[in-house]
């Protein structure tokens, strides 16, 4: 059985050939690759958003399509048509480039409503359907689509549906003076250096067997209520018009397990739940207008949260690196 702590530790060192910063990005792909999610990339132009995804599919020997997002591109332009041969007078199935492991859809905010919808099902159901027929996705499939948070002239606005179909929204950073001084002299070095150049370190197989491991990881009654406080308050907050989804519930406890298997741990402890609630819920908050105008975005809401919310068992210590009895802790609300 493949240990997803280990299948991460090669990825990462064989994406560090290439890979300055962006760290966390590479992290939550492998695990939302790991938990069957798909990903919301924002970024400005020029912060490997891309690069990140297709070194994560050569590295895993994953099949990988790009998608320009364009505003005159049709839904049969990602899931595929049928074509009709005059020679034979036949009709011939034609697939779309939806049809692969993993997909980066670029920009997909340039894409129009009825586009953007055409990955609806196969994000949610892991199939499509073409002029009457249902056909399955490979496995494993995992939509990665990027943002730019700038140009907003020609994009439309993700409808809150779709955004609910990604389980979490990542952050591509600008790197830091010493990260950007160490992209320098890497380029400097190896002008023609991109996503090409990392070699395959697992396989498939691997991959899909790191993923039965994860739905085994343990998780005490204690750390799902307290999964349970961090959504609900979403919902109650005085700056938020809609809070999280079931789904989000969900999307967080199946990612703070896969936190925990990266770590090494074979159980969940409210840390792993921490560094998951950000990127799971950040692009599920509908903020209402007075939060709007005052510029109060859903992180800042998301840690108010964590903040108030007194995590289960905060007086226990988890460094001997065994299961922890989790006992029933309380929480503290305090946003009113």
């Amino acid at each position: 059985m493949t240990d997803p702590s280990v299948l991460y530790d090669r990825l990462k060192e064989e994406a560090d050939t290439v890979l300055i910063g962006n760290e966390e990005v590479l992290r939550h792909i492998t695990i939302a690759i790991l938990t069957r999610g798909h990903v919301l990339l924002e970024g400005v132009p020029g912060v490997a958003k891309t690069t990140i995804a297709t070194l994560v599919a050569n590295a895993t020997n994953l099949e990988h399509s790009r998608i320009q997002m364009t505003p005159d591109l049709l839904p049969a332009d990602i899931t595929g048509t049928t074509v009709y041969h005059q020679q034979n007078g036949e009709f011939e199935l034609q697939k779309g480039p939806v049809f692969t492991n993993l997909v980066v859809a670029d920009e997909i905010n340039r894409a129009p409503p009825k586009t953007q919808s055409a990955l609806l099902e196969a994000m949610q159901e892991g199939q499509v359907s073409i002029e009457g027929s249902t056909l399955e996705l490979p496995t494993p499939f995992t939509v990665v689509a990027t943002m730019n948070p700038l140009e907003m002239e020609g994009t439309f606005k993700l409808p809150e549906a779709q955004r609910d179909r990604f389980q979490m929204k990542l952050v591509a950073e600008i790197p830091d003076t010493n990260e950007e001084r160490a992209i320098l002299d890497r380029f400097d070095a190896n002008p023609t250096l991109d996503a090409d150049a990392i070699s395959q370190v697992l396989s498939r197989d691997e991959l899909l067997n790191a993923r039965t491991v994860i739905p085994e990881t343990h998780i005490e009654d204690s750390v799902k209520e307290y999964i349970l406080s961090i959504v609900d308050a979403t919902r109650d907050h005085r700056n938020v018009t809609h809070g999280a989804s079931p789904r989000a519930t969900i999307a967080l406890q199946n990612t703070a397990k896969a936190a925990a298997r990266l770590n090494g741990r074979e159980y969940v402890i409210p840390d792993d739940v921490k560094e998951m609630a950000l990127p799971v819920l950040r692009h599920r908050l509908i903020m209402n207008s007075d939060a709007e105008l005052s510029q109060i975005s859903s992180e800042a809401v998301i840690e108010e949260i964590l903040q108030s919310i007194t995590p289960p068992g905060s007086d226990t210590d988890h460094s001997a690196g065994v299961e922890p009895a989790v006992g029933d802790g309380g929480t503290k609300r305090e946003f009113e």
